[in-house]
């Protein structure tokens, strides 16, 4: 069983969209049914990111929800959090590996065909590939990769696990699984303001 174990939507929280706290966010996402969670948080000290994770681990643990901590590994290994996403500027999967051990779920960011493919050789859990289309939830350099290209992403990955993020809403979310993702990362169309209904993200996460 691959670390994604069947799970279709990937929720990542956001502070500033959701207006809660990281440890609020784990509480609502998992009434709506998730049971792997992505913690991102690009705005802290490294002292404010620890106690914060180290909140929102305490509620994880005891609702039994995964938890992947957003670039950190160091705050992944001294929480000793379920795993590690990582970007491509970030410590090297290789680098994640040795230090958080094999029972770590690690993933890695990419943006392209080729970086896709060499991340398919690096001992990873899984491969992100995006933005698949257009988001505002992140300020990315990297053009958008669109439902061709993903399918191209997926035939070159073999059994890797892909996981697509960017733009992704419940308007368009069966095109992307149909273009090959196993699972697809979402933030924006969770956590729309004035629209954060338990309803709102049990439609998204019943893919799960």
């Amino acid at each position: 069983m691959h670390a994604l174990a069947g799970r279709r939507v990937y929720p990542i929280t956001d502070r500033h969209l959701s207006g809660h706290s990281h440890a609020e966010q784990i509480a609502i996402l998992s009434q709506g049914g998730a049971s792997l969670i992505q913690l991102r948080e690009k705005n802290y000290s490294p002292a404010d990111f620890y106690y914060e994770m180290e909140a929102a681990l305490r509620v994880a643990r005891e609702i039994g929800v995964a938890i992947i901590i957003n670039d950190r590994v160091d705050i992944a290994l001294a929480l000793n959090a379920d795993g590690v996403h990582l970007g491509q500027d970030d410590l090297p999967p290789v680098a994640a590996r040795h230090l958080l051990g094999q029972r770590a779920i690690i993933g890695l960011s990419t943006h392209n065909l080729q970086q896709a493919q060499l991340a398919a050789h690096l001992p990873v859990d899984y491969v992100a590939i995006g933005p698949i289309f257009a988001t505002t939830s992140k300020s990315s350099s990297n053009p958008a990769v669109g439902l061709e290209n993903l399918s191209r992403v997926r035939q070159a990955l073999d059994e890797m696990p892909l996981v697509a993020i960017g733009g992704i809403t419940l308007q368009n979310i069966d095109l992307v699984l149909n273009a090959g993702a196993d699972a697809v990362a979402i933030i924006s169309d969770i956590w729309t303001p004035n629209d954060q209904s338990t309803h709102k993200i049990e439609q998204l996460l019943k893919y799960s």
